[in-house]
């Protein structure tokens, strides 16, 4: 009963999502959509965004980018918290530096 009082609400994270013209390319990275995604941590966040952006029916109408592939970019702004990059890669999600994205 206590997890049930103290269960911490979903958050709005400000979610970015950068890729590259084609597949497997190493640069060139361009934002292709911005939105928000409720969940309560940045784990949660990435698993949902990929799970958004990868099932046909789930994809927003408005999208005009690629399914999620190794390679691709997401950023969590949490404002005050700081930006957060993740590039995905084999075997999951890894921050990495901004610097990437240049």
């Amino acid at each position: 009963m206590i997890k049930v009082l103290t269960k911490r609400a979903s958050i709005q994270y400000d979610v970015t999502i950068f890729q590259t013209p084609k597949y497997r390319e190493n640069k060139g990275h361009t934002e292709v959509y911005r939105t928000t995604i409720p969940a309560n941590s940045r784990e949660q966040c990435l698993a949902e965004t990929f799970s958004r952006f990868n099932v046909t029916d789930r994809i927003p109408a408005n999208y005009q980018g690629r399914f999620l592939s190794t390679g691709d970019i997401v950023l969590i702004d949490e404002g005050r918290g700081g930006q957060h990059y993740y590039q995905l890669k084999p075997g999951g999600w890894f921050p990495i530096n901004r610097i990437v994205l240049l």
